[in-house]
């Protein structure tokens, strides 16, 4: 008895076509969801994000410096920090956290956020 070859591709083809209109409700559903945000409240989002700094030099430092530094300052692809406070003063710190030294780029954070790290990590002795 002979198979049919084009069963298996026509089998493929439908799960396809399946998955298409799957995926078409899924999205006009969140499409909905983005315009709405869009109207209203991305707006207040943004502004609430714009400007906004805040004075926990950990929060800090999880957001702008944890994947290089490390969660617990001891280093990964960026050098170890636990220590950094006797090796370099507020001002240098400060410095190279704006400026950026080696492999660091600059402007990891803004001006406040780095006078708030540089004087968290000044403390590192």
């Amino acid at each position: 008895m002979k198979r049919n070859p084009v069963i298996p591709y026509a089998l493929i083809a439908l799960v396809g076509i399946l998955a298409v209109i799957v995926i078409a409700f899924i999205g006009l559903d969140q499409r909905k969801d983005i315009q709405q945000a869009e109207e209203g409240g991305g707006e207040q989002a943004e502004e609430a994000q714009e400007g906004e700094t805040t004075d926990d030099p950990e929060a800090i430092f999880e957001t702008n410096c944890a994947s290089c530094h490390g969660a617990d300052l001891s280093g990964g692809m960026g050098p170890d920090l636990t220590k950094v406070g006797s090796e370099l003063s507020q001002e240098e710190i400060q410095n190279v956290i704006k400026n950026g030294q080696g492999q660091m780029p600059p402007g990891m954070a803004t001006d406040a956020e780095a006078e708030v790290l540089a004087k968290w990590l000044a403390e590192k002795k």
